[in-house]
């Protein structure tokens, strides 16, 4: 296992190349108790630990579609927002679809997966989770049919959900293959979609505190919404630190690089299909023919500090190189 022991601006990029070298081997052993990432089942939950300390938890049994929350951060720092799970005094109940973090869309076959609006869909789990603990990264697999209200299978996906170790940022990578195996898929242009989080309210730019969006062209809060870009960080204070959440989107993905529904009351989310709400010429629109696929990969570094200090061009850099064994 290769672990960066520097404390100084961009450490945690140095480590996130050496973890990109290491994914779990065939025949890994688990992580010992307390140490490593640990992948601990409760019932159809999955609590997410590294070294001992939580991370997140995977929820496929509440609401329409499966997320994770909390969403921490490597000094403890809550990084999403905990409504509607939870009520805490100081955030805003605004937008009860935003659950902490996901991935949906708001128009396939022209059913809505994004709000909990009448009529929504629902993205239900098939079969049980893979799941697969380890000293230097665990990986929960699973897949999801996506159906309309009348129960109708629209799509499928296949989820694989990567937790790495690491002490001065927490690293997940997500890898997810749409497939249209019940018929063609039309993915309609609509802003609402697709892999999202909602920030810790006091981290929002609305919120007067030092919350700031920048993305890969140094474009900066508002004016960084529906640009395509390989990378966004959105930081801002919790618990009186400043702390930040990159999302970075691999050049294998659909449409790298993507386009971004990042807004300054606190939702941030990769859109590759909203090109008529982001000012595009073009259609966004996509139709997937029956029996093709589609794969979306994103990387989500929760960090301490600014966006300077976290150096995400050398952390870009590092996932968007040549893959290296074991890390497909």
């Amino acid at each position: 296992m290769i672990r960066s022991s520097l404390t100084s601006g961009g450490a945690w990029a140095v480590c996130a190349f050496a973890l990109s070298l290491c994914g779990p081997a065939s025949g890994q052993a688990p992580a010992a108790p307390g140490s490593g990432v640990e992948l601990i089942s409760k019932g159809r939950r999955i609590e997410v630990r590294v070294d001992g300390q939580l991370v997140t938890e995977y929820i496929p049994d509440d609401g329409p579609k499966p997320y994770y929350f909390p969403v921490i951060g490597p000094s403890g720092a809550a990084m999403t927002r905990a409504f509607p799970m939870k009520k805490v005094e100081g955030e805003k109940y605004d937008h009860p679809h935003h659950r902490s973090l996901w991935f949906t869309h708001g128009k396939v076959n022209g059913v809505d997966f994004w709000s909990e609006m009448p009529g929504h869909g629902r993205i239900v789990e098939t079969g049980r989770p893979v799941v697969t603990s380890g000293p230097d990264v665990g990986v929960i697999r699973t897949t999801d049919d996506w159906l309309a209200p009348d129960g109708k299978k629209v799509c499928e996906d296949e989820r694989e959900v990567r937790f790495h170790a690491g002490k001065h940022a927490r690293i997940i990578d997500f890898d997810v293959t749409l497939k249209a195996t019940a018929g063609p898929v039309t993915f309609g242009d609509t802003k609402e979609g697709m892999f999202g989080l909602r920030v810790a309210s006091s981290m929002d730019v609305t919120a007067k505190k030092g919350g700031k969006i920048v993305n890969a062209e140094g474009i900066a809060d508002t004016k960084a919404w529906g640009k395509p870009s390989p990378w966004v960080d959105y930081t801002g204070p919790v618990d009186g630190n400043t702390v930040g959440v990159a999302i970075l989107n691999h050049p294998s993905s659909f449409r790298y690089p993507t386009t971004w529904h990042v807004r300054d009351y606190g939702l941030f989310a990769a859109n590759p299909f909203g090109y008529h709400d982001f000012g595009q010429k073009t259609s966004g629109e996509y139709v997937l023919p029956a029996g093709k696929s589609i794969r979306f990969r994103y990387r989500v570094i929760l960090h301490d500090g600014d966006t300077a200090s976290a150096d995400l061009p050398a952390a870009f850099r590092a996932y968007s190189g040549p893959s290296k064994a074991g890390d497909e």
